[in-house]
């Protein structure tokens, strides 16, 4: 399971590293010599940013670039060969470029391009030295988009492999790659029939299929018979103890609780790993209240922790936005409630969830309590397992989805969680989020029909979720 360049099984990461092709444009009657050194620091700056470089031997081309239509065919050969074996393009101009030539070469490409263009410097705008590849790339820019293919331009215009600029750019499209390699080819797990009170959560199944999101649906009688079976001295039972102590304070807590909670997250592991989810979506009341007396909250800040995304209440559209928010951060990701205004102030809202967020978003490790929604109903003693506590504060990054009428829509934000406590006796995981224009972004979000969750992950990642989404994946952005 493929996540932030690493394969998330049992708790254990291994390392999975990205790999870019890289063309090398030219056209003729520029210095040459520009060509050699774009090589070898287009490759330093790919392996700087942590991803592997794959290149066409620099003998099969003129200067190992490419020019004609006929390179072009020579590197579009390459690419066949390695068909399936790099996750993004890089089309790399260090002078003007060759349309025709580039043209040919990413006919048949599938992935993601990135398209780079040296700056000219002031000083050497001579015709021995100037490049153009400003000029060049506008004239790229607007035949990529006659051709229909989608491609990533950052800002500046222009960047030099080297800078921090481009660095920043480079982890940008690194994680694009990430996102449209997962998600193409996406598994959904939904545990237990939707909520009943909640028809806001239904989904169109044949939507999320067409953009490579397969849909598997279990009874929770499957997880429970997974509980069921676990021995209380398998050695995955300390390892989920340890886990949960890490993010919630469960001294008073009783034992039997405990117990169940690392049963089912032994459980959700198994199946997991045995149906190769990406991400699920659970039902998480009222069964597990009435049949293990515990909330399921705690175990799914764990597992998103971890970046093994699972989202409330059956909301299996906001599963696809917390799978591409994982894999756009490369830290834990957790689904809140938009629960409550904040007094009088029309930028701040109160976001809550009964606690399944992950220790990245937390301020602290939370304390476990049951959950007071189910004492009122059934009584003390069960629902065992909501971690009270408060969110980081800092930048995080927002992002809502929902299907109809065969589209899967989207929006995202970036808003700031506030470092401010509110009263006592706020039961579950909140934070004061502070978003600019916040009523009228409500009032959009109610007339489009997108749900009271959000899905959430910490930093700015807007850019990277509307580069993936929409160029690539078929998902339609709607601006708040």
């Amino acid at each position: 399971m493929y996540i932030n360049d690493n394969v998330a099984k049992g708790g254990i990461i291994l390392k999975q590293t990205m790999k870019l092709a890289l063309l090398i444009a030219n056209r003729g009657f520029f210095p040459s010599s520009v060509i050699e050194s774009a090589r070898a620091e287009m490759s330093e700056a790919v392996e700087k940013a942590g991803a592997e470089v794959l290149m066409m031997d620099s003998s099969l081309t003129r200067y190992g670039a490419v020019e004609t239509r006929a390179e072009g065919e020579i590197f579009a050969h390459f690419l066949a060969e390695h068909e399936g074996e790099y996750d993004g393009l890089i089309i790399c101009l260090p002078n003007f470029g060759d349309e025709n030539g580039i043209k040919e070469a990413i006919k048949d490409v599938k992935t993601p391009i990135l398209l780079q263009a040296y700056p000219d410097e002031l000083g050497k705008l001579d015709f021995a030295n100037r490049r153009d590849a400003f000029c060049g790339k506008l004239g790229l820019c607007a035949v990529l988009k006659q051709m229909k293919v989608a491609f990533v331009s950052g800002e500046p215009f222009t960047m030099h492999p080297l800078s921090e600029d481009f660095h920043k750019e480079m982890s940008d499209f690194i994680a694009i790659c990430r996102m449209v390699k997962r998600m193409r080819h996406m598994r959904i797990g939904v545990l237990g029939a939707r909520t009943t009170a909640f028809k806001s959560v239904r989904f169109d199944e044949s939507a999320l299929e067409a953009r490579g999101a397969d849909v598997e649906t279990l009874d929770l009688t499957q997880i429970f018979d997974k509980m069921h079976a676990v021995d209380e001295n398998d050695p995955r039972m300390e390892v989920w103890k340890k886990e949960i102590k890490a993010i919630s304070d469960t001294s008073n807590t009783p034992e039997y609780a405990i117990i169940n909670q690392c049963k089912l997250g032994i459980a959700l592991e198994e199946l997991q790993d045995e149906m190769k989810l990406d991400v699920m979506a659970i039902r998480c009341w009222s069964e597990f209240q009435y049949e293990f007396k515990i909330a399921p909250c705690t175990v799914m800040g764990v597992l998103n922790n971890r970046q093994i995304p699972v989202v409330c209440e059956t909301d299996v559209t906001n599963a696809p936005a917390m799978l591409a928010l994982a894999l756009a951060s490369g830290t834990g990701v957790g689904c809140l409630d938009v629960n409550n205004n904040y007094g009088t102030e029309p930028d701040k809202c109160i976001m809550f969830h009964c606690g399944p967020l992950p220790i990245d978003l937390l301020y602290e490790p939370g304390h476990m309590e049951e959950h007071k929604m189910f004492i009122k109903t059934q009584g003390e003693n069960c629902s065992w397992g909501v971690n009270v506590g408060r969110m980081k504060p800092g930048t995080i990054t927002i992002c809502g989805m929902r299907t109809e009428d065969g589209e899967a829509r989207y929006f995202v934000e970036c808003a700031e969680v506030e470092d401010m406590r509110i009263e006592e006796n706020f039961f579950g995981a909140y934070g004061i989020v502070k978003l600019n224009g916040l009523q009228t972004k409500l009032r959009h979000m109610a007339e489009e029909g997108f749900r009271h969750h959000v899905t959430i992950t910490a930093g700015d990642h807007t850019r990277r979720i509307r580069e993936a989404l929409t160029k690539y994946l078929g998902y339609k952005e709607v601006v708040l």
